[in-house]
């Protein structure tokens, strides 16, 4: 295995993501920001944050997939949310929990970093997720 998630004794509990993850593979992919769009650069899910964030990180997989990894071969996510309140946070992780079995996503999750932005490329987007793996 490439990817090893843990959480130290003395860091910061209960999160829903291990605090560090260790890769020992050779391979680095790193998957650009990802959106709720598909092939066409059509949008493909409704306006809020739970729908868009289950379809960027389909996305994320496929670009993962594309490079033979999945997401327990990931090591970092970050995650970069438009006009991101704290409140949100209920929102946020549906979005991931929709997704979480049909992705293999692994829980608790790796290594994230959500970071609210003012906007994102287009007013429409309320997301957008980039991955890195390590591979062998």
């Amino acid at each position: 295995m490439t990817v090893q998630l843990v959480t130290p004794e003395g860091m910061f509990q209960p999160v829903p993501y291990h605090h560090v993850a260790i890769g020992t593979g050779s391979k680095h992919v790193h998957v650009a920001g990802q959106i709720a769009r598909d092939a066409d650069a059509n949008r493909i899910a409704p306006g809020d944050l739970t729908g868009q964030l289950a379809h960027a990180l389909r996305n994320t997989a496929r670009g993962l997939a594309g490079a033979g990894a999945t997401f327990a071969d990931v090591v970092r996510l970050r995650f970069f949310v438009a006009r991101w309140k704290p409140e949100q946070m209920d929102a946020f992780l549906a979005g991931i929990d929709e997704v979480t079995d049909e992705l293999g996503i692994p829980r608790p999750l790796p290594p994230l970093s959500v970071i609210g932005v003012d906007y994102l490329f287009e007013p429409d987007v309320l997301v957008e997720v980039e991955a890195y793996a390590v591979l062998d």
